[in-house]
């Protein structure tokens, strides 16, 4: 797919500024590669449609002038009803547009998947050989954000960090209602379902704070399920690990009960310690003691299952042989 300079980037906002100038431009002017590369894939679409689209709308406005009633110099010709040449231009052109969407479609929708781990930082700027994704797990509740970075044994309440040019993979899921894991700037959008994993790859070019949102409706408090995430360089990032280290509590089962309440607009919280396995427990409900975890459940349908086929297959033979 072909890439897009900043110069053509910027020309071609320029050009539609006027018809949208209230708009915020952050999903055609990201700071993250992936979400980089689908900006370049919402404008090649476009490109490619508007070279059928503003030719019909030209002709349309000509031909109206062209034959109105009081031109007397337009040909006539009631009896005309084909070109062959007219059709092949209506035709082709479309065709070849929708091959080449389709084509282009095709190889982005394979190179963005959010399950496929990144292939490079940026452009011309590979992944350094033995550097592992910063690991983020993601729940989304009423109504507010819990992130969960394992590698440092921490969590924080509506507040989101990276280092810049290192990949991260989010794990996400849900308590209850169905949400969505946004950040413009970064990638797009990622379902969170309770009893579900869902995942991103991404990364982050640039150094800023971002806005990171639900942008999928889930009742009251939605309006107030925002979050800013932050991309740092690697020593500002250490700084920020140490800060949520030094200033948070224990996130223990008792805690992580109160946390899960419903509440609205929550302020930012950080938790220096996590109880063990928490993400995992919170993913299968099974967080109070005693409750059987969903994986278990299901694992032990699946050996139910696999008992009774293995039954049902012997049972044939057994009634073969009587029969004889």
């Amino acid at each position: 797919m072909f890439k897009l300079t900043n110069l053509s980037k910027a020309l071609i906002i320029a050009a539609l500024v006027p018809a949208l100038s209230g708009c915020n431009w952050v999903v055609m002017s990201p700071s993250g590669d992936i979400a980089s590369q689908q900006a370049d894939l919402i404008i090649w679409a476009t490109i490619l449609m508007l070279i059928i689209v503003v030719p019909v709308i030209a002709l349309t406005f000509w031909f109206a002038w062209r034959y109105r009633a009081s031109n007397r110099d337009a040909k006539y010709s009631p009896d005309w009803d084909h070109s062959t040449h007219l059709e092949l231009v209506i035709w082709a052109a479309p065709l070849a547009i929708i091959i080449a969407l389709g084509a282009m479609t095709w190889v982005s929708t394979h190179q963005l998947d959010p399950y496929r781990p990144l292939s490079r930082l940026d452009e011309g700027k590979p992944i350094p050989e033995g550097v592992e994704p910063l690991v983020v797990e993601v729940v989304a509740m009423d109504w507010k954000w819990l992130f969960f970075y394992p590698e440092y044994d921490m969590a924080v309440v509506n507040e989101l960090a990276a280092p810049l040019d290192r990949p991260i993979k989010f794990k996400i899921t849900a308590t209850t209602m169905m949400n969505s894991f946004f950040i413009p700037a970064l990638a797009g959008q990622i379902y969170a379902m309770g009893g579900m994993e869902t995942k991103l790859h991404a990364v982050i070019n640039e150094v800023g704070v971002y806005d990171g949102f639900s942008a999928n409706y889930s009742g009251a408090g939605f309006n107030g399920m925002r979050f800013k995430f932050h991309g740092m360089e690697e020593a500002d990032f250490e700084q920020w690990v140490s800060k949520v280290k030094g200033e948070g509590d224990a996130l223990t089962r008792s805690v992580y009960k109160e946390l899960e309440k419903p509440s609205e607009r929550e302020p930012v919280r950080y938790y220096s310690t996590v109880m063990p396995d928490l993400y995992h427990k919170i993913l299968n409900r099974c967080v109070d003691p005693g409750t059987l975890c969903m994986e278990d459940m299901m694992s032990g349908h699946k050996h139910a299952a696999h008992k009774r086929e293995s039954k049902q297959e012997s049972m044939p033979a057994v009634a073969g042989h009587h029969e004889h």
